[in-house]
């Protein structure tokens, strides 16, 4: 028998503050966390702004020797894994054991780990590694880590599938949840991609905006590239109401597709294949689906792509669908950024107020949807989806209903 799965703990690092409160708070107020960026020489980059988790210092989470033993991006995650545990009243002995799953997503790991090695050997010409190399570049270090802080046995992995990591990362913890595989999951993922080889390369595509991230606005002009972590502390229905855990949203569902298309080019096809994937595997009609945070990158690709997908799944229902991508606030955190807009499509259930589309000026008649320009709205949904559709042609759909709904 499947068993219901829902959200009671969420924990977040990110551009738009250091945990959960200050980035709904953000989020609220549509108040991006875009800005120049100060971990990089911007001298070296064609582009100047970024959504990097400001203030964040390793020596305030860290004593020195763990610091040493862990890139930015896994202490992301074991900061964010620490406070869903706090929020959802979890004490260690809760989660400790074989009936606990830690399941991740990155889509670049340790990458500043690696950037800093290739500086020593190929411009220092130093021929001595580092020895914690492996240790810190590799993609399951957050997820290994986690477990090792709790006392986590049971099942732990990593996906890695570019922008959708994170959804295929959730959407393998709920089925889990569900399948009775664990009682109980940390789910997410983390990326920390602020490091000047990996921005060069974004910067080679063309695809980074010269100002700020403008989803399914006409005059968008490309993404900006966040970081950060959401993890989220999944667990039974019965085992919450059991304990008298605040509960934010369930996760009734998820889909993924894959386009068979193109590398780096989107396919409505094969997104509108996950977003019914994930509404038949929720048992949601589309007419019961409110509000959709969107993949919303901003470039002249995605969003209209996107906005055929809704169209070719909802059909008329399509205009009345609330819209709206988070993206234009905390920018685009690669592999993390499903963790991040889960967080955010729960706290939109839980708090009934829908998050806006920061930045948007003018609309695009190919992005026809209603996409909350600039403000949030206060509204009572009893379902919702997260989208996220990543180079590859890998897409990755999470369908959530509302706690009131349960």
């Amino acid at each position: 028998m499947k068993r219901r799965v829902v959200v009671t703990g969420l924990g977040t690092v990110g551009s738009l503050g250091l945990d959960t409160a200050s980035f709904w708070d953000a989020l609220a107020a549509g108040r991006p966390g875009i800005r120049p960026i100060e971990t990089v020489d911007r001298s070296i980059l064609r582009f100047a702004n970024g959504a990097e988790a400001a203030g964040f210092q390793a020596s305030s989470y860290f004593e020195a020797k763990e610091a040493d033993l862990l890139d930015r991006f896994a202490q992301f995650a074991i900061v964010a894994a620490a406070e869903a545990l706090r929020d959802a009243g979890m004490e260690p002995a809760d989660i400790a054991g074989p009936r606990t799953a830690v399941v991740l997503g990155t889509s670049i790991g340790g990458q500043q780990t690696v950037d800093d090695g290739f500086v020593e050997l190929y411009r220092k010409n130093n021929p001595r590694g580092n020895p914690l190399t492996i240790a810190r570049t590799m993609p399951n270090a957050a997820a290994s880590m986690i477990t090792m802080r709790h006392g986590i046995t049971g099942p732990a992995w990593t996906v890695a599938t570019a922008c959708s990591s994170s959804n295929h990362a959730l959407g393998q913890a709920f089925w889990a949840v569900r399948d009775g595989l664990a009682d109980r999951a940390l789910s997410g993922g983390s990326e920390a991609p602020f490091n000047p080889g990996f921005l060069k390369a974004w910067e080679a595509m063309r695809v980074i905006a010269p100002d700020t991230c403008r989803p399914f606005s006409l005059d968008r002009k490309g993404i900006i590239l966040g970081e950060g972590a959401g993890i989220l502390v999944l667990e039974t229905l019965d085992a919450a109401r059991a304990r008298g855990a605040r509960i934010y949203a369930e996760i009734a569902g998820f889909g993924m597709s894959s386009d068979a298309h193109h590398i780096t080019q989107p396919s409505a096809d094969g997104a509108a294949a996950a977003i019914r994937m994930a509404l038949d595997d929720a048992s949601l009609p589309p007419e019961a689906i409110g509000y959709i945070n969107a993949h919303g990158t901003g470039t002249a690709a995605n969003d209209v792509t996107e906005t055929r997908s809704l169209k070719q799944v909802f059909g008329t229902h399509a205009s009345r669908l609330a819209v709206s991508s988070t993206k234009s606030m905390h920018g685009h955190a690669l592999g993390a950024a499903g963790a991040l807009e889960a967080v955010a499509t729960s706290l939109a259930l839980y708090h009934g107020l829908l998050p806006p589309t920061a930045n948007y000026s003018s609309p695009d008649p190919e992005c026809d949807l209603d996409v909350l320009p600039n403000a949030a709205r206060h509204a009572k949904v009893d379902a919702a989806l997260s989208n996220s559709f990543a180079f590859g042609g890998l897409n990755a759909v999470l369908a959530f209903r509302s706690p009131d709904a349960l």
